[in-house]
């Protein structure tokens, strides 16, 4: 039988991970996610912009760098779109039944790249959340933070031969920039963020990652493994 976690709201919980590029998002998703399954939790792993069928169409477009020449805020509209799919087909009904949805990016993102390195209003952003989450907050969120310099060579090695992605493909400037606004995120937030340093290896990372889950969900803490 499923372990009974719970959110808010008498609803499954979320977890989001966010930061720059090359931080380990996905793979920490990925440990995380087998780690709870181990316990019995019913989880669900999931990411931006993507998630949903036409959620996943609108990825194609966003990271091909087509709405890009259309400025910061057509782009933010666009992943929005995607995210009202994503929450509407994925998040919610799953959050609904009562399991964990773990998702590699969200909200957070937009409110970095689009927000506050493409100079939109807090105004603009607050109104785009409202209108695009609602209610369909995380629950906890992982930033995993690095130096831009070490995000963008682990990016380029994972990337290999392949063309670099429309946020790849930024200067180092922007990706510095960008570190800076998730740590501000993080600053702003600390009853939802904790701040995980990525420098550390990927088995140190996944350590401090599920100590925290534990403690802000007591009941994943004291679940057993199966025997």
């Amino acid at each position: 039988m499923p372990t009974e976690v719970k959110g808010g709201a008498g609803r499954g919980a979320f977890i989001t991970f966010e930061g720059g590029e090359g931080g380990g998002k996905s793979t920490q998703v990925q440990r995380l996610v087998a780690a709870l399954r181990a316990r019995g939790v019913e989880t669900v792993a999931t990411r931006e912009p993507g998630g949903s069928p036409n959620a996943e169409a609108l990825r194609d477009v966003l990271l091909a760098g087509l709405v890009a020449p259309l400025g910061p805020a057509a782009e933010a509209l666009i992943f929005s779109a995607a995210r009202i799919d994503h929450i509407d087909n994925l998040i919610r009904p799953a959050l609904q039944r009562g399991a964990f949805v773990v998702c590699d990016r969200f909200a957070d993102s937009t409110r970095a790249y689009q927000g506050a390195l493409g100079k939109l209003s807090e105004t603009f952003i607050d109104g785009l959340e409202k209108v695009t989450i609602g209610d369909v907050r995380p629950d906890l969120t992982f930033v995993l933070d690095l130096p831009a310099e070490e995000g963008m060579a682990r990016a380029g090695a994972r990337r290999g031969r392949a063309a670099a992605d429309r946020f790849e493909a930024e200067a180092i400037e922007f990706h510095r920039a960008l570190r800076d606004s998730f740590r501000a995120i993080a600053a702003a937030h600390p009853e939802r963020c904790v701040l995980v340093d990525a420098t550390q290896g990927i088995d140190e990372v996944a350590a401090d990652i599920w100590a925290a889950v534990c403690r802000r969900f007591p009941a994943v803490a004291v679940a057993s493994l199966p025997t």
